[in-house]
């Protein structure tokens, strides 16, 4: 008997065997009803059968093979991924489904073959080329809902601990307030008040990050902006949190152009951050701000280690921290990995460019361009 023939007329038993395996799959099986575990089991055999039947070519094997058959994302073995993950299953568990499903399906044929001939070998090599391609579909889901489920709960997490922030910032400025307690005091308001700078910085940087994963726009609002008041701004808020490090001006021709203001000065807050993390405290941050025709170029520059070549571009991958054993003004980096990939996310919002350089003798500069105006 062909296997696909096999499928089609015995499915209630298969399906009897997927639905004992699956309740085995503690504890996210436990309160299920039937028809939540069963899923979309019977489908999915369809498929199989399916495509059992199905003629295909030398390269569609090929790309079968390695998981690439369909492009569809709401296939039944998609779908069956994104309940799995929904109802508490683990990977392993959804993925140990489709290793029992192989088991009972073969085990249950075999018997109704006389023998091993050329076609039982060709219907067994693409059943089992039809379940890969049903766990590549299902994992690709799984993975795709784990990685929004932890974006979400960036998002909120960041959200939610801005109003702490505010009142433990607030009372900052109330024991630095001259008129309030002792000198004692006003140095623990001040501690109080750079950790609540850096940790501001953070939560930022972790809503951003969630929210450039879950929408892949990163949204901006053009006005008519001074950079060099943008510049000020950032620099105000990293001395702030980096008392000890001192930070250089320079600008030249005219810095008015179409912005987002808020958006720059936070990419600039992030550069700078990285400038006085693992920047020399000998040296100041220089950053400097030039008109050059119809674009505008900033450069962010300290001297510190140089950046080896091959990670110039790596470390604006998200969650990748540069490596530093120094600590600044008696507190290690709390970087998050996340600022220089929202500063490229942002000048790329702008039409522009953010981009490293590094050696020995001139320190790193990180350098943007964007044009004054939107295309």
């Amino acid at each position: 008997m062909k296997l696909s023939r096999f499928i089609i007329e015995n499915m209630e038993l298969i399906l009897a065997e997927w639905d004992a395996f699956a309740r085995t799959l503690d504890p996210a099986a436990t309160d299920m009803t039937d028809e939540a575990l069963r899923d979309h089991a019977r489908q999915i055999l369809e498929m199989v059968a399916t495509d059992i039947e199905t003629e295909q070519s030398s390269e569609q094997e090929v790309r079968k093979s390695k998981g690439h058959a369909r492009d569809e994302t709401d296939s039944a073995a998609s779908e069956h991924g994104r309940l799995r993950h929904e109802d508490g299953f683990t990977m392993i568990q959804m993925v140990a489904e489709y290793r029992a499903l192989r088991a009972s399906v073969l085990r249950l044929w075999l018997p109704h073959i006389e023998r091993v001939t050329q076609q039982s070998m060709a219907d067994m090599l693409r059943f089992n080329e039809a379940i890969d391609q049903a766990v590549a579909e299902s994992t690709a889901r799984y993975t795709e809902q784990t990685g929004r489920t932890r974006d979400t709960f960036l998002a909120i997490l960041g959200h939610d601990l801005r109003t702490p922030l505010a009142a433990v910032a607030m009372a900052g400025d109330y024991l630095t307030t001259p008129s309030v307690g002792t000198q004692q005091t006003a140095a623990m308001g001040d501690r109080i008040k750079r950790s609540t700078a850096v940790m501001n910085s953070m939560v930022r940087d972790l809503i951003e990050y969630a929210r450039s994963q879950l929408d892949s726009r990163f949204p901006i609002v053009r006005r008519e902006t001074d950079m060099q008041a943008v510049l000020k701004a950032a620099i105000g808020e990293v001395a702030l949190a980096y008392p000890h490090c001192r930070f250089e001006l320079r600008h030249s021709g005219r810095l008015v152009a179409s912005f987002d203001d808020e958006r720059l000065r936070q990419a600039i807050v992030n550069l700078l951050t990285n400038a006085a993390q693992y920047g020399d405290q000998e040296h100041p941050v220089v950053i400097s701000a030039a008109e050059e025709g119809d674009m505008i170029g900033i450069q962010v520059g300290n001297q510190g280690p140089a950046i080896p070549k091959d990670s110039l571009q790596a470390i604006f991958d998200p969650l990748v921290q540069l490596t530093s054993d120094k600590e600044q003004g008696g507190r290690p980096s709390t970087s998050l990995g996340l600022g220089l990939f929202i500063a490229r996310k942002i000048t790329e919002a702008h039409e522009g460019t953010l981009t490293a350089e590094s050696d020995e003798n001139t320190g790193t500069v990180f350098s943007i361009r964007i044009p004054k105006t939107a295309e």
